[in-house]
């Protein structure tokens, strides 16, 4: 019994000693395994091979370390009990062994990528695991006590079948051979050179436990070995690739995806675009109709910056200023554009000719009378002294108009002669106005030549009709190139 405690306390101190690690795959390479064993002895003394009947149980443990795909390295420990009685030939025998054993040794997995998927659910494998057996035997032969306690060299060797419960548990049963060189585990002293003498099988069942965490750098997961996006940001779900979910499949994971139930473009943040205008469709107020970003995804034909559905002038010419109904702008409301209007300032109410500068009135338009000059002459005629006079006096007391002076010369002397002369006349009727104290910048003056005669150059007559200058009113618009605003 001595030998029996002392094998027992041995036992649960190899136990207990064992140093616990990670469950042996290629992302958590340590494990360990808790197992209980059925041992039964065949020697001498008979055989209880197979027999479960006479099979005794005890416990181990395995510390395990992952190599490669196909390879496991194990340190294995083992108690149990053998025992046997032999009542034959008159003489009483019996013995009861208890046994201590530590192996060594390496496993040739089958579910190695190639013969079957590492993280197949049923998992063969073989093991090859010399070590060490320590014995305390008890037992009785022809009459003469036979304890002892010895060690041996044990080779063992293994098949099983590992059934992979999930990431973390495996369950296995296995069977082995243990067969300790030249050992006595029953008391016979005969031994049988041509046999290996006294030997035992092992029966297990036991568990596979990962006690640790396989190194997963953005922690989603997905251990880094398989995850195919290794810096998913914190706290985002991924797949089983350890990629962002993306459930409308289009290419921008579920957490940058402002449109994740709806299959988008990445440029847009995942949101769809039917009208391709590069606007969102939740963002375009026009989505069946390409348009711009500045309008909300409406289309602008005219270019005025006022979206079509709003535009009360869609066919505005291109740079003009617009209002916000896309006419353009008329700042003075006198129904002529300010693009085209030369007096954008026009009291309200005002009558405006085609280029919004209000009618000079009739009366106005009554002084208008042409001054004739003599032949040849530039010299203004006392007689229309009167004439220009209340001219002057209309510009006086209209400081917003002009005067255009335009002179004429008959078709006397060559062209090129008339046409100067039609301009010294021209300057000569404004001489006489800015004398009056009339700004020169209000009276534009152009000279005709003999290219616009009032009468056909046919007498003298008519000839002393179109020696002349004559006038136009206008509106006075400072910095102005020629001062003042034609009239129609």
């Amino acid at each position: 019994m001595k030998h029996l405690v002392t094998t027992a306390v041995l036992g649960l101190a190899l136990l207990a000693a064992t140093p616990r690690g990670h469950a042996q795959t290629a992302d958590k390479k340590w494990g360990i395994g808790l197992t209980g064993n059925a041992f039964q002895y065949k020697g001498n003394f008979g055989s209880n091979y197979w027999k479960l009947g006479e099979s005794q149980i005890g416990p181990g443990i395995s510390l395990n370390r992952y190599l490669t795909p196909g390879l496991d390295l194990g340190l294995h420990g083992n108690y149990g009990e053998l025992k046997s009685n032999d009542l034959g030939n008159g003489t009483t025998r019996f013995f009861q062994t208890n046994v201590v054993n530590v192996n060594l040794g390496l496993k040739l997995k089958l579910n190695n990528g190639w013969a079957l998927k590492e993280d197949a659910v049923v998992q063969p494998y073989l093991l090859a695991a010399p070590g060490w057996t320590y014995t305390s035997r008890e037992g009785r032969f022809n009459n003469a006590v036979t304890d002892e306690d010895k060690s041996y060299f044990d080779l063992f060797g293994a098949a099983g079948i590992n059934f992979r419960l999930g990431e973390t548990v495996g369950l296995f049963i296995q069977t082995g051979q243990h067969i300790p060189l030249n050992a006595n585990l029953d008391g016979d002293p005969t031994r049988d050179d041509n046999k290996w003498d006294d030997k035992f099988l092992q029966h297990t069942v036991g568990l596979n436990i990962s006690l640790g965490k396989a190194k997963d750098t953005d922690g989603d997961g997905v251990p880094d070995r398989k995850d195919k996006c290794p810096n998913t940001p914190a706290g985002v779900q991924v797949d089983a690739n350890g990629c962002p979910l993306d459930g409308d499949k289009d290419g921008v994971a579920d957490y940058q995806d402002k449109c994740p139930t709806e299959a988008g473009k990445p440029e847009l943040q995942g949101c769809p675009d039917r009208d391709n205008d590069g606007v969102a469709d939740g963002e375009d107020d026009c989505p069946d109709q390409p348009g711009t970003a500045a309008l909300r995804g409406c289309p602008d034909a005219d270019g005025d910056g006022v979206a079509d559905k709003f535009d009360k002038c869609p066919d505005t010419p291109r740079g003009t200023q617009v209002d916000a109904n896309g006419c353009p702008l008329d700042s003075d409301g006198d129904g002529v554009p300010d693009a085209q209007d030369r007096c954008p300032n026009t009291p309200a109410g005002a009558k405006v000719n085609a280029l919004g500068c209000p009618e000079i009135p009739a009366e106005i338009r009554k002084l208008e009378q042409p001054v004739r000059f003599r032949t040849n002459s530039t010299q203004i005629l006392p007689s229309s002294y009167p004439a220009l006079d209340k001219m002057v006096q209309a510009l006086q007391q209209h400081p917003e108009y002009g005067l255009r002076i335009v002179g004429h010369a008959d078709s006397r002397g060559t062209e090129e002669y008339n046409q100067g002369l039609s301009e010294r006349r021209a300057a000569s009727a404004k001489q006489y106005f800015t004398g009056k104290g009339i700004d020169a910048a209000r009276i534009p003056t152009l000279g005709m030549g003999e290219s616009a005669p009032a009468a056909p150059n046919s007498s003298s007559t008519n000839m002393a009709k179109n020696r002349r200058v004559e006038f136009r009113f206008e509106f006075y618009i400072p910095g102005q190139e020629g001062g003042t605003t034609p009239q129609p």
